[in-house]
Formats: structure tokens, C-alpha cells, sequence
């Protein structure tokens, strides 16, 4: 499962992500709405936990417009408002519930978990494209059964296109969600990584990833 954190405060965020982690509920992190809005665009999350202090743009003036968009991820609130009239615009505004904070880890999990519960999201351990196999939990892929050697971060890498294959996902996208937004280098490594990756599935699986100039990479099959 992965969750889409949107936080500007960096340590609680990870924090959260960490807490998350050893439930193995894995998750990306974005800093401000612009970055929010294209992950969930080009990756599918399991739920969301949405701050509303972001520093570009109010946290439910985000929610409003991906609801308009039709976007049914699931979405809890975290806010040091608490006020009950903000509760309410809340949950008007698209949120499926709302937490004040300061607040403690396993209420933060427990309804998360009964929201998920409710909807039926739990995403599938095992992700599938023509022969290939990624179990999201033992991080084992296999081509036709056999298993593929990847390094931890190359697992990460396939995994991504996975979950949107056949559509391109931006490099900038793969780059923070590896290595964290705004590294220098990360557009140039994701550029090694994906080598890797295509040389070691070249020969055993029937997917291939495709290079679409000027914007990213695509996970196509046949």
C-alpha cells in the first residue's frame, strides 16, 4: 500500500512515513500543493493525508479542485484548526475526515484504516504487467516466474512504472519520489537507474520501458 503525504513541515512528515513504514504502508511525500496535485495524477494512492498550511496554496483549495477533478482518493485533514466550523468545511470540501492536531500516531492509523475499510481500498500486494510481478510487500520480482535481481532502489524505480504502465510518468516525478524533491542530481540518476532496470528485463520479460523525450518513461507491454 502507499500513501501520499502532503506536509511543508519536512520532519513530521517523515516521522509520519516512518511510523507508516513499520506497518509496511510505504509512502511519498510532497511539500506543496503544485507537487500534491501531479503525484496524484500520475500515481495511484491508497489514501492521502493532506496539511492544510502548505505554503503555496490553502490545503483545501487543493482538495476542492482534485474532487472537481474527480479524483475519489481517499483524504484525512490534518489540521491545528480545530474549530468546529472548520471541521465542517472540511469534510464539505471533499475530505473523508479530519484530525486536529496534535494528534496521536494510532488514531491517525486507525482511521485511516476504517476509512479503507469502508471503501475497500486496500491496494493489491502482488502488481502485475503481462509476465512481470512485483509483491509490494516481499519487494520480489519475478519475469515468467523466474526471479529478477533488482537493488532496492531499482525495485522502487519498477514499481512506479507499474503502477501507471502505459502511461508515461514524468522524470521529474520518478526523481523526487526517489531521491526527494529538489536534489539536483535526481533527474540524471533516474536516467541510470531506468538502464539498469531495462538491461535486466530485456531478456526475460515481455514489458519494456520506453523513453518519451522531452518527458519521461513508460512502462508499455504487449
Amino acid at each position: 500500500m502507499r500513501l501520499l503525504i502532503v506536509d511543508d513541515n519536512r520532519e513530521l512528515a517523515e516521522a509520519l512515513a516512518a511510523a507508516f513504514l513499520k506497518r509496511d504502508i510505504r509512502c511519498d511525500i510532497a511539500s506543496t500543493a503544485r507537487d500534491a496535485e501531479q503525484l496524484v495524477t500520475t500515481t495511484d494512492y491508497a489514501a492521502m493525508v493532506l496539511d492544510l498550511g502548505l505554503p503555496d496554496e490553502d490545503g483545501l483549495a487543493l482538495l476542492r479542485r482534485l474532487r472537481a477533478q474527480r479524483r475519489t482518493v481517499p483524504v484525512i485533514v490534518l489540521s491545528a484548526r480545530g474549530a468546529g466550523e472548520m471541521r465542517v468545511l472540511g469534510l464539505e470540501s471533499g475530505a473523508d475526515d479530519y484530525l486536529v492536531k496534535p494528534f496521536l500516531f494510532v488514531e491517525l492509523h486507525a482511521r485511516l484504516s476504517a476509512i479503507l475499510r469502508r471503501q475497500g481500498g486496500y491496494v493489491e500486494d502482488v502488481l502485475r504487467a503481462a509476465d512481470l510481478t512485483l509483491d509490494t510487500r516481499s519487494r520480489e520480482v519475478r519475469a515468467a516466474g523466474a526471479p529478477v535481481p533488482l537493488s532496492v532502489r531499482e525495485v522502487e524505480l519498477l514499481e512506479l512504472l507499474m503502477r501507471r504502465a502505459g502511461h508515461v510518468v514524468p522524470k521529474r516525478v520518478l526523481a523526487d519520489q526517489l531521491f526527494g524533491a529538489g536534489d539536483a542530481l535526481g533527474s540524471n540518476a533516474v536516467d541510470v537507474y531506468v538502464h539498469r532496470v531495462r538491461r535486466k528485463l530485456e531478456d526475460c520479460a515481455a514489458v519494456k520501458v520506453q523513453t518519451v523525450r522531452g518527458i519521461g518513461y513508460m512502462l508499455s507491454t504487449p
